[in-house]
């Protein structure tokens, strides 16, 4: 299961990044592309800092889809995601550990996230999207904040402190752009890297 800022039993290779010896200059860089392996599929592909896969999502189904499964680089079930079925307007999702049968129903989520609407467009803080941990809906476990159009978003945890990142992609030389569909996402040690791709996944059917 993900617990969110405990230390996952399996994570990408941590990448150093300019600073001291302690845990915060510590980081797990990955390379999020928006496209599957598979040439029927929709999807993501990523990849570390070593040009290993890590995880993919390989979606049969196009446009909004109500189930999708986060699997690591051999295929494996990490995490599943579905849609709320609610009559609300606020876009809301469920996050399950590993891979959920369309009849278990004794599987409990660990998270959900549910997508910030502010009608009156005050929201000053740029909050996209608030992460529960159940059965608490009252006060929130994370928020994720920015702009995901604009791949600059930050997750933000309870402490206000940036667990994880959503930074555009440039080419270390030349200054060359790679568009939209291909990202960066840097996770700060301690919070697990699968669970904040999952983070992504969701941004992408809130906000594409």
């Amino acid at each position: 299961s993900v617990h969110g800022d405990e230390e996952p039993q399996e994570q990408p290779e941590l990448s150093k990044t300019d600073g001291g010896s302690n845990d915060d200059d510590l980081c797990t860089s990955l390379t999020v592309w928006r496209k599957s392996l598979l040439i029927s599929c929709n999807g993501f592909t990523v990849i570390d800092s070593n040009g290993s896969l890590v995880y993919r999502v390989d979606n049969y189904m196009g446009g909004r889809t109500k189930e999708l499964v986060l699997m690591d680089g051999k295929g494996n079930s990490i995490l599943t995601m579905r849609r709320c079925k609610n009559l609300r307007l606020v876009d809301t999702w469920v996050i399950y550990g590993g891979e959920v049968g369309d009849h278990c129903t004794s599987e409990k989520p660990i998270f959900y996230v549910k997508k910030c609407i502010n009608i009156l467009h005050t929201n000053k803080s740029n909050v996209l999207a608030y992460v529960y941990r159940p059965p608490s809906d009252k006060r929130y476990a994370y928020t994720i904040e920015g702009s995901y159009s604009q791949r600059s978003c930050k997750v933000v945890n309870e402490k206000k402190r940036v667990v994880a990142e959503i930074k555009r992609k440039d080419a270390t030389s030349g200054g060359i752009c790679f568009g939209l569909d291909v990202f960066v996402l840097i996770i700060k040690a301690g919070f697990d890297p699968g669970f904040a791709m999952a983070l992504v996944l969701l941004l992408d059917q809130m906000f594409s």
